[in-house]
């Protein structure tokens, strides 16, 4: 289930409010003891996180609803820590970096317990069901849910957090569905970008030093612009080897990329999605653009 956008914490006795976590979204599906993880698209992403699918519960049958996070060096939830992990599949690397990139899930929606189905339920009684589960010293954390959605949303941009979800007491749970029962508020201009080309960096022509991204639109990737900050050491090796099987002869965007970006650019097939923190959105161009990180939870046809 997923929240809708907002241009504000809507206000009421009718909502309550939680952090939005600056993390991955997945479902836990616990049956006999084995945790299955899924993303968003439906990939089956439990190796990736072997402390987070050790069920808490043991045997319990039940079905969570969760963020994965990992903290940077300030305590704050970063999808850019988190990202070292998401494509890493090989067990031992995997477990080498469970010690210096430890994750947790956020829980904050209980979806099956013992059996029974709870989505039918009001939000509320499922919030108040999770609340009760033995969680508290495991890597699944239930977080806070408030009343007062203003005073959430002035501290967590206080705390550097990515902001606020708002969600109606009496919602029911609707898989695959955009609700305006669930709102959205990020405190930053985060979008969700399409790469359609690289360019190496200057003097070189296999180090990755910058993206080019467009918009997914109606009529075709249109071209929003070039991408270099946060891009470097490790991130660009792993994006170089993500998109080499993608290389192409042909410029995937439907409008005119300027020529001082074009000059010297690889092409690749528009089918990696890649979040970009911007000073604002909307504009034909970004303005001061940061990589933030390779979305494999979205695909082009999401946007």
């Amino acid at each position: 289930m997923l929240a809708t956008k907002t241009d504000r914490v809507p206000t009421g006795a009718q909502w309550l409010h939680e952090v939005k976590w600056d993390g991955v979204r997945v479902l836990v599906d616990v049956r006999d003891g084995v945790a299955r993880m899924t993303s968003r698209n439906d990939n089956n992403v439990t190796a990736a996180w072997p402390e987070l699918s050790a069920p808490p519960l043991g045997d319990r049958d039940l079905m969570v609803d969760g963020e994965v996070i990992a903290l940077n060096e300030r305590g704050v939830p970063d999808f850019r820590v988190l990202q070292h992990r998401m494509h890493v599949r090989n067990a031992r690397e995997v477990a080498r970096l469970v010690g210096s990139i430890p994750a947790t899930l956020m829980v904050f929606d209980l979806l099956r317990l013992d059996g029974e189905d709870l989505t039918d339920r009001p939000l509320e009684e499922r919030r108040a069901l999770l609340e009760e589960l033995p969680l508290a010293d495991s890597t699944w954390q239930v977080p806070a849910a408030y009343d007062d959605g203003d005073m959430l949303f002035e501290a967590t941009l206080a705390q550097g957090l990515e902001g606020v979800v708002s969600k109606r007491r009496t919602s029911r749970y609707r898989f695959d569905s955009r609700s305006e029962d669930w709102r959205k508020l990020p405190h930053r201009h985060r979008g969700s970008f399409v790469v359609g080309g690289w360019r190496p960096q200057t003097g070189t022509t296999d180090r990755l030093a910058a993206l080019l991204v467009g918009e997914q639109t109606a009529d075709g990737l249109l071209y929003r612009g070039r991408v270099g900050s946060g891009i470097a050491g490790l991130t660009s090796r792993r994006l170089a080897e993500l998109l080499a099987p993608l290389a192409s002869d042909t410029n995937p965007f439907a409008d005119d990329v300027p020529r001082v970006d074009a000059d010297g650019t690889f092409w690749v097939e528009p089918r990696v999605v890649v979040d970009i923190d911007t000073h604002g959105l909307g504009y034909d161009r970004l303005r001061q653009p940061s990589f933030q990180g390779v979305r494999d939870d979205l695909s082009p046809e999401d946007l």
